[in-house]
Formats: C-alpha cells, sequence, structure tokens
C-alpha cells in the first residue's frame, strides 16, 4: 500500500451516489464498512459468501482482473446477478480503478444462516 487515496463511487439501490475516499490496496468491501455503506459481507472476505455482491459500472468491469472459477461459483448464489457482477471483497482499489463506479443490489443472500 502506497498511502495514497482515491475516489470511489456507490450507488445505491435508490440511485442516490455516495462518493467516498478509497484507499489504495482496500477492497470496495472495507471501504463500504469504512464509509457506514450497506454491504454486509458476512463471511469477513474470505470469499464463503455473497453478501458483499455489488454490480459494477459497466465502463469500470474490463479494467477490474477478471474473476475466478471460485469467485464466479460464490456469484452463483448472489441475489439480483447483472453481466457485471462481483463481490466487493475481491476488488483491490489501485491507481487504475481511481473513480470506480458500483452499484449496491437491491438486496442479498446469506448462505451463512441457517
Amino acid at each position: 500500500m502506497s498511502g495514497r487515496v482515491f475516489k470511489m463511487t456507490f450507488v445505491e439501490p435508490d440511485g442516490k451516489e455516495r462518493v467516498v475516499d478509497a484507499p489504495d490496496g482496500d477492497t470496495v468491501l472495507d471501504i463500504a464498512h469504512a464509509n457506514d455503506i450497506d454491504l454486509e459481507g458476512a463471511c469477513e472476505g474470505c470469499m464463503a459468501c455473497s453478501t458483499c455482491h455489488v454490480i459494477v459500472d459497466p465502463l469500470w468491469h474490463g479494467r477490474l482482473t477478471p474473476s475466478g472459477e471460485e469467485e464466479d461459483d460464490i456469484l452463483d448464489m448472489a441475489f439480483g446477478l447483472a453481466r457485471t457482477s462481483r463481490l466487493g471483497c475481491q476488488i483491490t482499489i489501485t491507481e487504475e480503478l481511481d473513480g470506480l463506479v458500483v452499484r449496491l443490489p437491491a438486496g442479498a443472500r446469506n448462505m451463512l444462516l441457517g
């Protein structure tokens, strides 16, 4: 981590946009929690649930490191899955992602709850 801070935008289900600081090396999930944004992350970022599911703006999706098979399998359980869906715990902010825009889905499925 370089200590640099970038910006990113969370678009809430109602369309409200929140621009927040996005420290270099933090994940989208970490940034959401630091800014009291409603992104659960029930498994605390260990990729065991889909509660940190975000929908990446199509203009930004191609800039991300491609998802792996394990992330794709977890995403299959996500509520409101879209073509540009990713897990927030798997998106790490870098200079190339300064300005990233993600939309929060309208709900989440927590498969960790019985």
